[in-house]
Order: C-alpha cells, then structure tokens, then sequence
C-alpha cells in the first residue's frame, strides 16, 4: 500500500470558459463525488488536500512575466491588452472569461502541492484531476490550457536535482510540454496521442526527437484514428514501460487525460476504460514516485469513471462495478467499467495495425539505441 494524495476543492470546478465551450470544469466534481460516494477518501492511505494558488514567480519558471502580467488583466477586465497576442479570442479554444487568472492559479497550484508532497515523500502518489494543462506556451495560451502545470511541475522536480520522466496519454499530443523540454536531457518526454496529421496540435511525430542533449528525450507514439484497447496497449507495452525503466528517473510525472475515449466529442480514438485503466496500470507498476493530474477528458460521465478507476489504482483499491445509486441517477449511467468495446471495421483494423507497427519500428530505431536498448 502506499499512500496518494488527491488534491480538490470545489473552487476549481466553479468557472465556465464559454456556455457552449467543450471544457467542463464541473467534469472535476463529478469525479470527487464519485470518488466520495465510494467512499474513497475514508481509506486510511488516501490524503484529501485543499489545492493553493501558484505564485507569480513560479510561473515565470516557464511563462514570461508579460504573459503572467497580460492573463492576469484580463481576467480582471481591465483594458488595455491585445488578448489575441496573447492566444485568447471570445469564439475560439481560448477564450476570456472572468477570474480567469485566478482559475488557471488555482489549478496550477494545486499540481505543485501534488508535486511537493511527492518530492518530500509524505505520499507515494498525488493526483491533481484540475491538471494536465499541457498545451499553453510560455508566451501564450493554447488548446484550452491557459498555464502548463505539468511543465511547471516537471520544473520543480528538476530544481531539486530530480531526473523526471513525464507520460502523456491525452488523446492529444503534449506538445507544451515536450517544447519546454526538447534540449534537456534530465527529463524524458513521452507522449501517446492521436496522429497530429488528423487532430489538434498538428505535431507529434516520432522525428520529433528533441535537440542538443536532449536528443532522444522526446518520444512520441502517434496513434491512427480508430485505435482501440487491444493495439493501443500493445503499443504502449512495447515503448513506455521500456523506456522510462532505461532512463531510470527519481519521479514518474503523468498526464492522464481521458479524451482517448470512444465516445469523446472531440477525438477519434476508440479505447474503454478498460484499455486505459490498463495503461494507469502500467504506470502503476514502474514502482516510482508518481505525480499524476488529469487533462482533457469532454464525455463528462466517462471522465468521472476513468478518474475515479486511476485513483483507485494509486491506492491498490478496486470499486465495485455497480456506481453508486446517487452518482447513476444523477448521470444515467450504471457500471464503473466499461463492458462493451467499439467494433472496428476490419478494412481500419489493418490500417490500424500497419501505422502501429511503423511507428514501433521507428521509435525502436531511432530512440532505443540511444538509450542502450535494442
């Protein structure tokens, strides 16, 4: 048993970015409800924790203090600032929305508490669900994300003389992320997403290795639209695992973004939670240090279940399958875990299988060797 932190208040949950905006922070109380109603937090390993804001000046380990200065005034209102310079734009990913600033604080906040209780080794795991914001730049917002936590997290990390492995398994590429990172070589970057030739950001190509001495520090396993539990944990069985055991780093950082769903509005892939509390899993057992926050997840129902399966694989618990009658009346949904996977035409399946294999070789060419596996 090791102890895990999971850090909420209901503060994170209250903001709306736009009516109609795909981004549902009311996602994060569904999940701590859940989480409740199953009776989680009384499990005398699990840590309940209210998040803090992040300061200024720990934003600007990554953001310049200009972007800092420009989402702060206009959060408040105030005039004077171009947000479209800044990545914002009333109809687009980004929009401005009141107390946005103290929103993105509080969130981002909340992944350095997580990460600090696992550096000092008070916990052996912490999950920030308000987290994974790993599209936003130091410059400007991005993807929904306004600050990148987990950068800021994997900073704090490497201050303390900590060599960081960071996995990323939003359906989306962590592009925000790997850019922070692309010349070091004290933290190695994975992500496992959808192709960038058919979703959001556009990159994420095995080429994309990193530079300088950080050449082979970035991985990406780019997915064919359609792929589903079976090809998608075979994939991930044969680069994750091994690689992060190579790079042999003090702490795990994980991004466990959900929108990899079969039923997510926005992406194509086809997993269950059954193929991804499988990858959590995986994760699980390379037996380090783990800081973990959510990401994008838009099947608000599928988030909270997803969440509530990885929380329960930081503390060892498995939760009945049958939901809670308050959390299923509520959501019009019965079982914790999925029972059925989407059938994938065969035509797809092929193509499915043929991209994978591309991309495996690749990844094993151009990156193993480079960390002394074949």
């Amino acid at each position: 048993m090791r102890r895990a932190a999971f850090i909420y208040e209901d503060a994170l949950s209250r903001h709306e970015l736009r009516s109609d905006h795909p981004m549902r922070p009311v996602r994060l109380r569904y999940t701590y409800q859940l989480l409740q109603e199953y009776g989680a937090f009384d499990n005398p390993e699990a840590v309940l924790l209210d998040p803090r804001s992040a300061t200024d000046q720990e934003l600007t380990w990554l953001h310049t203090p200009e972007y800092v200065a420009a989402v702060k005034a206009l959060g408040s209102g105030a005039g004077g600032v171009d947000g479209a310079r800044f990545g914002f734009s009333g109809q687009g990913d980004n929009p401005v929305y009141p107390n946005m600033f103290e929103a993105a604080t509080l969130s981002t906040g909340a992944s350095l508490l997580a990460a600090e209780m696992v550096a000092s080794g008070e916990v052996g795991a912490a999950f920030n669900i308000s987290g994974g914001l790993h599209h936003a730049a130091a410059g400007n917002a991005s993807g929904f994300c306004v600050f990148n936590d987990p950068a800021l997290a994997v900073h704090y990390f490497l201050k303390r003389g900590m060599r960081v492995a960071y996995v990323d398994i939003d359906a989306h590429h962590g592009d925000g992320v790997q850019g922070a990172f692309y010349n070091d070589n004290r933290a190695l970057t994975i992500s496992v997403h959808e192709s960038g030739r058919y979703l959001f950001p556009g990159t994420g190509a095995v080429a994309e290795l990193g530079e300088g001495a950080g050449l082979g520090y970035s991985v990406n396993l780019p997915l064919y639209p359609y792929t589903a539990d079976d090809d998608y944990i075979e994939a991930f069985s044969q680069v994750v695992p091994p690689l992060v055991r190579a790079f042999d780093p003090d702490v795990l950082v994980t991004q466990l973004g959900i929108d990899s769903y079969h039923s997510d509005p926005l992406t194509h892939l086809q997993v269950t939670t059954e193929g991804y509390i499988e990858a959590v899993r995986q994760l699980s057992a390379l037996g380090l240090p783990w800081l973990a926050m959510g990401g994008g997840g838009y099947d608000v129902n599928a988030v909270a279940r997803a969440w509530t399966l990885a929380y329960g694989v930081m503390l060892d618990t498995e939760w009945p399958d049958q939901l809670p009658a308050a959390f299923a009346q509520e959501h019009g949904a019965g079982r914790l875990r999925d029972q059925l996977s989407p059938e994938i035409p065969p035509d797809i399946k092929t193509d499915i299988r043929r991209h994978l294999g591309d991309m495996v070789a690749q990844i094993r060419q151009q990156i193993f060797p480079l960390h002394g596996l074949r």
